[in-house]
């Protein structure tokens, strides 16, 4: 490429969901109750799990987790997109992209790897449970932990800088809601083989990998729940497992459509839309379903709803 056809990018221009004006404030409406749904329901989870000291438990402790990277995640995406539904120009400057890109990307991979983490938790207090508490001890609980935040930071970080360097010549439009990745590179007027493949890479490493354990994690736990005489214990050990399961076929489901082949993906309307789905519903609705389904944190609930009101009335009176 000739070295005076490059130009140096300072800000990109994000298109959006639409141009429409009234689609725009409507959407901004949605999405902003969206997000402080989101944003109140992982702080409640997380406030629960700290006062309710039944809750505190290697289960728990990944969930809190997972509730830290919903509201980083969302949050990393959600408040731009709300300033630009109601703004002409949707102009990002060339480092708050980089800085969007590196943490949506990061938390992305920290959550599928969370996600493995937890069906461990799960495999150990199904199929082991008698040594449950010497296994999931906090030890190793918080290095699995770590593990989960240190590979997801170190992929984005590879992958944010490998992206960014790439030469944009004066292409500034990125047909998306955010700076995401696949949305970038489309920007290079150099050829992207490489970059593709080290987003296959990482999504073999981040992506199936951790997919791979939840599988075996799950085949074991469904053996073993299998072999349970009464169909009270198979329901209750079922139980145990019926949140995380949720999430997990919610969660990676999307994104292995989505990202394991680059050049055969979905259409930019339909990556948008799953962009939409994971920045916003999805941490919506992890709250939801850890409560819902979940009879521990529904006690929880109750119990604490039950102190409040008593010492409402007692203030009252």
């Amino acid at each position: 490429m000739d070295p005076d056809n490059q130009t140096w990018i300072s800000e990109f221009i994000l298109l959006g969901l639409s141009s429409d004006w009234d689609t725009q404030v409507s959407l901004f409406v949605l999405f902003l109750v969206m997000y402080l749904v989101t944003v109140l329901g992982n702080f409640l989870i997380i406030l629960l799990i700290r006062l309710d000291s039944q809750l505190h438990s290697p289960m728990y402790f990944f969930l809190t987790n997972l509730s830290l990277v919903d509201v980083s995640y969302a949050t990393s995406i959600v408040p731009q997109l709300l300033v630009h539904f109601l703004t002409e120009h949707k102009v990002i400057p060339f480092l708050s992209c980089a800085a969007q890109l590196f943490f949506s990307l990061g938390l992305g991979g920290v959550e599928f790897v969370l996600l493995a983490m937890m069906a461990y938790d799960r495999y150990v207090a199904v199929c082991d449970p008698l040594r449950y508490s010497a296994i999931m001890h906090g030890g190793l609980c918080a290095r699995l932990a770590i593990t989960s935040w240190v590979s997801g930071s170190i992929n984005s970080l590879m992958q944010t800088a490998i992206t960014f360097q790439l030469p944009m010549c004066t292409n500034k439009y990125i047909d998306h809601i955010s700076c995401e990745i696949l949305a970038v590179i489309r920007l290079a007027c150099v050829d992207t083989s490489s970059n593709e493949v080290a987003i296959m890479v990482s999504s073999i490493v981040l992506l199936m990998t951790p997919f791979c354990l939840v599988l075996l994690s799950y085949i074991q736990i469904i053996s073993t729940i299998l072999k349970i005489q009464s169909s009270e214990g198979r329901r209750k050990a079922f139980q145990t497992c019926a949140s995380h399961l949720t999430v997990v076929a919610l969660c990676y489901g999307v994104t292995i459509f989505t990202y394991i082949q680059p050049h055969s993906g979905p259409s930019i309307l339909q990556e948008k839309l799953i962009s939409v789905f994971y920045a916003i519903i999805m941490p919506m609705l992890n709250p939801v379903i850890y409560s819902l389904r979940n009879k521990e944190v529904k006690g929880a609930w109750k119990k604490l709803l039950g102190k409040f009101s008593w010492l409402t009335l007692k203030l009252a009176s």
